[in-house]
């Protein structure tokens, strides 16, 4: 039977989830709160196979086209001397260049995508869910005491790690700090001389100093270019901050407005950026130091734990970081958000309107096992190296996966 589905949140998992659905028969549209297109400036992810999926199978897109491969792992000493290498492929993608593509494929297919349409609320009863928006798109005229509506058999929420369902859902679940943020950037690999491009494409490029970690590897360009000399060298560098007036202090911008999860790209307080960067000078290897120095404008992003007791609520579900939010140590909050949506769209498979409840129930407790499975190794990693110093290189336990190290 054909579902009418409103999925809220047009990232790679909302993306990835309407695609499934669709490609299930179903009538589904995209809401997304921006009211332009979405961008993330280029920020690098581990492209793990569940994120890759339905573009690989679907859409018929080549993961070379999209990605970047390296051949090993790589740790430095202080002195940027070689402290570890083992053989392991991982592939590279940037957010852009696959949030681009899925997007891409949902017009093709002549996908309902509507920009500016913030989600206010909802109700469901028996029968269907109505969810409200504050319809900021062009031209509407709309605000949000006269924004628009719409009616679905399933309300899929892919709002993020802020989400606003979440926040309805499940009031009592808490946004923990971790305890350190991620601070990022991307210098273009034409911009590096020669040896230190050559030093830092081939491999992800460790160093592990005293409460504190930094990994480098090359993405996709902001064009999505895979070509040498047209990518670039991301870096993520995680930094310890006490929760209460530092964290504070490190999210208030340039223009003094506080941000709750993430400083953009040119606006992080310039007296943080100029520590960032003389704290790279006088603790990081050279070669990873050159590229904090090159580093246009830096950025940073909070880490959070988010755990959720459910993710089905009757006609309504939570998909990817509205649900559970972990830290990035697995490279799986993409995989995550992906492999969500290809479960919910077996469970949908063959269901009348009025058995998605039943469906969504179904779903639900595989979805609960993988959360919490991924937190919990993902609080582990980050544990070695912020807080206990513990971590080690060549430890199996380290490696990139969705379900498990290394898968």
């Amino acid at each position: 039977m054909t579902l009418s589905v409103a999925v809220v949140g047009g990232s790679i998992g909302g993306l990835t989830a309407a695609c499934l659905l669709r490609d299930e028969g179903h009538d589904v549209t995209v809401y997304e709160r921006s009211v332009a297109e979405l961008e993330q400036r280029g920020a690098g992810i581990g492209f793990l196979s569940a994120t890759s999926r339905y573009l690989v199978e679907r859409a018929a897109v080549s993961l070379p086209e999209l990605s970047i491969a390296t051949d090993h792992i790589r740790y430095l000493r202080r002195d940027g001397s070689v402290a570890h290498d083992a053989k392991h492929r991982y592939l590279f993608s940037s957010w852009n260049t696959v949030y681009r593509r899925l997007l891409a494929h949902w017009h093709a297919g002549g996908g309902d995508y509507r920009l500016g349409h913030e989600m206010t609320g909802f109700d469901q009863s028996d029968d269907a869910v109505t969810v409200q928006f504050n319809d900021t798109s062009e031209g509407s005229g709309n605000t949000a005491s006269d924004g628009s509506s719409a009616t679905a058999d399933l309300l899929v929420c892919a709002d993020g790690v802020g989400s606003s369902a979440r926040s309805w859902l499940q009031p009592n679940t808490s946004s923990n700090y971790a305890g350190y943020v991620a601070w990022r950037g991307m210098v273009p690999e034409a911009e590096l001389p020669a040896d230190l491009a050559t030093k830092l494409t081939d491999a992800i490029t460790y160093y592990v100093y005293a409460n504190s970690h930094i990994l480098v590897y090359p993405i996709p360009g902001l064009d999505g270019s895979v070509e040498p000399g047209q990518r670039l060298i991301n870096f993520v560098w995680y930094r310890n901050y006490l929760g209460s007036d530092d964290l504070t202090d490190l999210l208030t911008d340039r223009s003094g407005n506080h941000r709750e999860l993430s400083v953009p790209p040119g606006a992080v307080a310039s007296h943080h950026e100029a520590e960032a960067r003389a704290v790279a000078a006088a603790r990081l290897p050279a070669p990873i130091a050159e590229i904090v120095a090159r580093t246009e404008d830096l950025f940073l992003q909070v880490v959070y734990d988010i755990e959720v007791e459910r993710v089905a609520f009757g006609r309504v579900c939570l998909l990817g970081d509205a649900a559970f939010a972990a830290r990035p140590h697995a490279a799986a909050g993409s995989a995550k958000a992906a492999d969500d949506g290809w479960a919910l769209a077996d469970a949908l498979r063959d269901v009348e309107a009025e058995s998605v409840p039943e469906a969504l129930n179904t779903w639900e407790p595989g979805r609960l096992v993988l959360g919490r499975s991924l937190l919990a190794r993902t609080r582990d990693v980050g544990g070695r190296s912020q807080v206990h110093n513990t971590w080690t290189p060549g430890d199996p336990d380290l490696i990139f996966g969705l379900h498990r190290p290394g898968d």
